[in-house]
């Protein structure tokens, strides 16, 4: 199978690994960034990318908040014994 790079839609989004409690079952670690997109998981753990994909959408084609900073959302994985927490920002182009 041949593999397409696609082409940036939206926004660029990078994620911010903050956070980790106890032993993330993929090796996150607090620094790790990513260049993430609808189309691109940059090697997010899938449990945490599956559960980031609104969020991270909302972002990369102009959502947000009404209320606090509607370029960043704080989200955290499922797990709440190994917690990995992740700030999510769009970067201006």
């Amino acid at each position: 199978m041949t593999q397409q790079r696609a082409r940036q839609l939206g926004h660029r989004v990078v994620g911010t690994v903050t956070e980790v409690k106890g032993d993330c079952s993929w090796g996150h670690k607090v620094g790790d960034k990513f260049e993430l997109s609808g189309h691109n998981t940059a090697n997010l753990c899938g449990f945490f990318y599956h559960d980031i994909f609104p969020y991270l959408t909302m972002l990369q084609f102009g959502g947000g908040w009404p209320w606090g900073d509607r370029d960043v959302v704080d989200v955290e994985c499922f797990d709440r014994h190994n917690s990995v927490k992740m700030q999510l920002k769009r970067v201006p182009d």
